[in-house]
């Protein structure tokens, strides 16, 4: 049985979707905004925010909130950081992968996570020490051991394309061992895929709390590990992440080390607090 929580979570995803799927049809005459370099907002991704919001302040008007449309809004011990459209993009171009975004955080530490997928309707939910969920139903990370043959995620962010070039370099290394390197556009997603065993890690860097937080408690809840490129647990503050179960993730982060990707991610380089 979900946590009260998590089910207020879960409809104020329901919601966002709702959004997010009626303008389906009407992405032509969307306004887009382009926040930064080849990082793009629409309309939907505000409606849907919006939609978020409101139901969560409805049932917790006391707690802080993070969003990557609004910002920060407010200062309480547990704080929703929303992502109302991870994978904007491919939203705008008619790529059907997207997906919401959900988490409650206890100071740094998320205690809830919900990733909703509104075309096919999976609902991600996982709860600090209560398991990870899809549609209701316990999931795994997969049990692969090692790197070969491995089925990997990872992504280029918009705003890091200066530091390509390491990363590029991890990915031929990795190339040699895994089945196949996937770049699908939406954070959120990849975490969730790694938590229920669609795919075996993921990696990337540029990655803000907002695209990462309600992913990582999933794949931790499922029984995997998520850490940033030297191991730690900086993932949330130095937009970095590795995921995956304890024996590929490991494998992964000491391979970004050896191939220089971790050393162009070092603070003080790049550093971004929550």
């Amino acid at each position: 049985m979900l946590k009260p929580a998590v089910n207020i979570m879960v409809k104020a995803a329901r919601a966002a979707g709702n959004v997010i799927l009626r303008h389906v049809s009407k992405l032509d005459g969307l306004s887009i905004v382009e926040k930064a370099r080849q990082d793009y907002a629409s309309e939907v991704d505000a409606l849907a925010e919006k939609e978020i919001i409101r139901e969560l302040k409805r049932a917790f008007p006391d707690h802080a909130f993070l969003c990557e449309e609004s910002g920060a809004m407010g200062q309480a011990r547990f704080t929703f950081v929303i992502d109302p459209l991870d994978g904007t993009s491919n939203y705008l171009r008619g790529i059907p992968h997207y997906s919401v975004s959900i988490a409650l955080l206890d100071g740094e530490e998320p205690l809830h996570g919900v990733v909703y997928d509104p075309l096919r309707n999976d609902i991600f939910t996982a709860t600090k020490g209560g398991g990870a969920y899809l549609n209701e139903r316990r999931i795994r990370v997969g049990n692969r051991l090692e790197l070969e043959g491995a089925m990997l995620i990872t992504g280029f962010p918009p705003r890091e394309r200066s530091r390509i070039k390491p990363h590029l370099d991890a990915v031929e290394s990795l190339l040699q061992n895994a089945e196949d390197i996937r770049r699908t556009g939406s954070a959120a997603l990849d975490l969730a895929y790694v938590a229920c065993g669609r795919a075996d890690a993921y990696f990337e860097a540029g990655v803000k709390p907002w695209d990462i937080a309600a992913g990582m408690l999933l794949v931790r809840e499922a029984g995997g590990r998520t850490c940033d490129f030297r191991g730690g647990n900086g993932s949330l503050r130095n937009s970095q992440i590795v995921a995956g179960n304890l024996s590929i993730s490991e494998a992964l982060q000491k391979r970004l080390v050896e191939t220089g990707y971790a050393a162009a991610f070092d603070p003080p380089k790049f550093n971004t607090p929550m």
